[in-house]
């Protein structure tokens, strides 16, 4: 036999065979010499025995079974390697969902993006507990841990907003330590979908059904009944015809509004849960307002005073959105407090939040209607409301794009002094503010 053994155990040369018993050859070399030293063994036995150890070194691995146990024992006192690079970590990072990395104790190991903008208070290295506060949650958790079986649950959120999502969790399992290789979890996949646009599609078309069938019911009957006395008795009644004419044209300009101030509504709540991200100078929108409804104000008798603050006070939110609250709040000041003869709106910074106020000086409103002035089509007065070509829908309009600013709206009325409806949004740092200005100088 050569040297290079060819056959079934042709796997290293004498070369590597010798380097991986170098270990072994040490020990026993100067086991001995230390039996040489003592005289526990004469030289020429202790030759041979090195001859046989040195032999048996350039033996194959597949022939000399005990060297392979006796290195690896001998490697513990090596210095481990590196450790490969956790590629399912680097897996959950690049999902385009929120999802998290669970070991089998229900430690957070990785998270993404989209998960730490979900889940605010996910760490790595904390309980997955801390982030997630779901009983079903945690509880399929552990179930999916225990038994390996994926679990899907899905669960509902009212802080800060309405959201419906679905957690799905999913075992990532390997080979048991147990001589039996039963399957068992070694982490969890933990990822989350976001279900709030299709429950909130769905809620729209009931809500959309529901109001649109009740509000514009009136509005269809008295076009349906002028439609039948001009076809009928007004037939040839100049007079009649006129002034019917008239009715129904205010009664589809009503619905009109109706209609646009419903899908209005249903498009808002639809991003609701979702937080605009622009800058917006509240001075700029609130005087453009101002400046709208200036004519409307004339037309009334009103004056609308507004002074723009030195600094700008800038929010993150939606600038439209923002303008279509405060045109609904001067509006109505004007409609129902115009016998004030003023409307003031002032701009105010307290501590964190930018306060948008707006006071009439009109008749007021009752301390019993002031808690349900943001529900859909109340009104306090609802044939003078209809008469001013209110909707019902207004206020309700402003509540849903404040709370989508994850701001607050407030009301104070006391009859007979007027009402003031003020809007607190929290207002971004004084120093973006300040970088904010140098640009625009």
């Amino acid at each position: 036999m050569s040297i290079e053994e060819s056959g079934p155990f042709a796997r290293e040369t004498l070369g590597e065979r010798l380097l991986a018993a170098r270990w072994i050859l040490l020990a026993g070399g100067l086991g001995l010499l230390v039996a040489v030293g003592q005289e526990v063994l004469a030289a020429g036995p202790a030759l041979l025995l090195g001859g046989v150890l040195l032999l048996a070194a350039c033996l194959p691995a597949g022939r000399w079974r005990f060297r392979q146990p006796v290195a690896a024992a001998l490697s513990r006192f090596r210095e481990p390697p590196a450790p490969p690079p956790d590629r399912l970590a680097a897996l959950v990072v690049a999902l385009p969902e929120a999802a998290l990395l669970l070991d089998h104790r229900g430690t957070v190991r990785a998270a993404n993006t989209r998960a730490s903008g979900m889940l605010a208070a996910v760490r790595v290295g904390d309980p997955v507990s801390f982030a997630v506060r779901v009983p079903e949650v945690l509880e399929a958790i552990r179930a999916a841990s225990a038994d390996g079986k994926a679990r899907r649950v899905e669960f509902s959120q009212r802080v800060p907003v309405d959201r419906w999502l679905r957690a799905d969790i999913v075992p990532v399992t390997g080979p048991g330590a147990g001589g039996g290789r039963a399957e068992k979890a070694e982490a969890l996949l933990l990822s989350f979908t976001d279900l709030t646009p299709q429950r909130r599609v769905e809620q729209m078309r009931v809500d959309f059904i529901a109001n649109a069938s009740h509000e514009l019911r009136t509005p269809l009957a008295s076009l349906s009944g002028f439609i039948e006395t001009l076809q009928g008795p007004a037939r040839n009644d100049a007079t009649a015809r006129e002034r019917f004419l008239k009715i129904m044209a205010e009664q589809a300009r009503r619905m009109s509004r109706l209609i646009d101030d419903l899908l209005s509504l249903s498009r808002i709540e639809l991003n609701a849960h979702m937080r605009p991200q622009s800058r917006v100078d509240l001075g700029a929108a609130v005087g453009h307002v101002r400046e709208a409804l200036a004519p409307l104000g004339a037309e009334r008798g009103v004056e609308i005073v507004f002074e723009q603050p030195a600094v700008p006070v800038l929010v993150q939110g939606d600038r439209d959105e923002l303008i279509r609250v405060f045109e609904n709040l001067v509006e109505n000041a004007l409609k129902y407090g115009a016998s004030g003869g003023r409307v003031e709106i002032t701009l105010s910074r307290e501590a964190d939040d930018a306060l948008v106020a707006i006071r009439d000086y009109g008749p007021g409103i009752a301390p019993e209607h002031v808690p349900r002035l943001t529900e859909r089509f109340y009104r306090v007065d609802t044939a003078h409301s209809r008469e001013q070509g209110g909707t019902g829908l207004g206020l309700a309009i402003v509540k849903h794009i404040v709370a989508r600013h994850r701001g607050r709206l407030g009301i104070d009325s006391i009859p007979g002094e007027g009402s003031t409806f003020s809007v607190r949004l929290a207002a971004l740092p004084a120093e973006a503010t300040k970088n904010d200005v140098k640009t625009m100088a």
